[in-house]
């Protein structure tokens, strides 16, 4: 039988394959020529360690030997996990939210997977801010939907006007991510308050309410003293899905959640859904062990300076080989922009750079034509020795 025509073609396209291809390029190139001499941006794997709150109690569950500590749990999770989830929720949304509210999932990609299974019918569509998470595409699709990219301002703000004039019969929610992956974009408050506000009308004209979706797994990574703005008290229908991947360093234990705003119309409705979802998608739980683990540490203390120092050495060498580029304010990536004389075009501009042993991706994968982004949660030895490769493919 033959392989299903959508992700044939997907597999085969430019768009879908391009970060990760760079990304086995660039491993060819470090066997080749040794990993100190190639610069690799391609992949966000944070590379912090998980902190010792978080390796302590990893050692703690690891020595409970009790009868049925590997085995089923409700379908939504530990309630001592969901309890913890909903005290997390509750401090960076400053609403009382309850272990009710939430669902444990499979990461913040389960997240997703779980709402749009539990909200998409067929022909509905998402409005995502560009650019964007390139894994969304395929989240939508996999439920017979469409994503919708509407541009954001020059400076990767939200253009609120534009999403407004996107939105239609068929939409069933908006999709952001803050701080946002590729750009390091933090959505201001006015931003939310006024996408909120674009959602109420909606309402008016088409007699519902589409969920504000934000994925928040960088949230906690944030520079010069910003917060990402809480979406809770300021829309009803808003929900949270995020993940321990990038805040405490565990991208390998696939573990996340959902929570959704006590104050929505259908908020038991909703979550009964994603936790069906959750079942039917073949995803059962999240991760037990690693439910107790996060229940455990959530608030564990994590040092992100070394990330922003990083930020900002990438930008010294940016500058010094006269790359433009929007100035992070969370996350670890820097999105740039590619040189005129390459006239937008990303894919040229990486494999230029790739001659000189600097890995990144590609924009067109984020839905941003004519830029690049480059992961900066790599050694400050990487960052700083790239300077000179970068000069030298900005001189040829």
């Amino acid at each position: 039988m033959p392989i299903a025509q959508y992700i044939k073609e997907t597999m085969n396209s430019k768009g879908a394959s391009v970060i990760r291809k760079m990304f086995e390029e660039g491993n060819a190139l470090k066997a080749k020529y040794g990993e100190d001499n190639v610069f690799d941006f391609s992949l966000g794997n944070p590379d912090l360690d998980p902190p010792e709150e978080v390796l302590s109690a990893i050692e703690e569950i690891a020595k409970d030997k009790s009868h049925g500590a590997h085995g089923y749990m409700p379908n939504a999770g530990y309630m001592e996990a969901r309890k913890a989830m909903a005290a997390k929720t509750k401090k960076e949304q400053g609403v009382d939210v309850k272990a009710e509210n939430i669902c444990m999932t499979v990461g913040a990609a389960g997240a997703l997977n779980c709402v749009f299974k539990a909200i998409l019918n067929a022909g509905d569509n998402v409005v995502v801010p560009s650019p964007f998470f390139a894994e969304y595409r395929h989240y939508v699709h996999n439920q017979g939907a469409e994503l919708i990219e509407v541009p954001t301002k020059a400076d990767f703000s939200l253009d609120t006007d534009a999403i407004a004039k996107a939105l239609n019969e068929k939409t069933a929610a908006v999709l952001i991510n803050t701080p946002n992956n590729p750009t390091g974009k933090i959505y201001s408050e006015d931003d939310i308050k006024s996408l909120a506000e674009v959602l109420n009308a909606h309402e008016k004209k088409y007699g519902y309410k589409p969920y504000l979706i934000s994925d928040e797994p960088y949230r906690a990574i944030a520079y010069d003293g910003r917060e990402v703005a809480p979406a809770f008290p300021v829309y009803d229908e808003a929900v949270i899905v995020t993940s321990f991947a990038k805040n405490i360093s565990i991208p390998g234990e696939r573990i996340g959640y959902i929570a959704v705003n006590p104050r929505a119309k259908d908020a038991a409705e909703f979550i009964a859904a994603c936790i069906f979802a959750n079942r039917i998608l073949g995803f059962v739980n999240a991760p037990a062990f690693f439910q107790k683990v996060v229940a455990k540490s959530w608030n564990a203390k994590v040092d992100y300076s070394s990330y922003e120092k990083r930020r900002n050495e990438i930008m010294a060498v940016l500058d010094a080989a006269s790359i433009e580029y929007a100035k992070p304010e969370g996350a670890f990536y820097i999105f740039c922009k590619v040189p005129d004389k390459w006239n937008g075009d990303d894919m040229a501009f990486s494999e230029h750079l790739k001659k000189f042993f600097i890995i990144s991706a590609p924009g067109a994968g984020f839905g941003k034509k004519g830029w690049i982004r480059l992961a900066y949660c790599v050694s400050e030895k990487t960052i700083v020795n790239s300077k000179n490769a970068f000069m030298l493919a900005m001189a040829e």
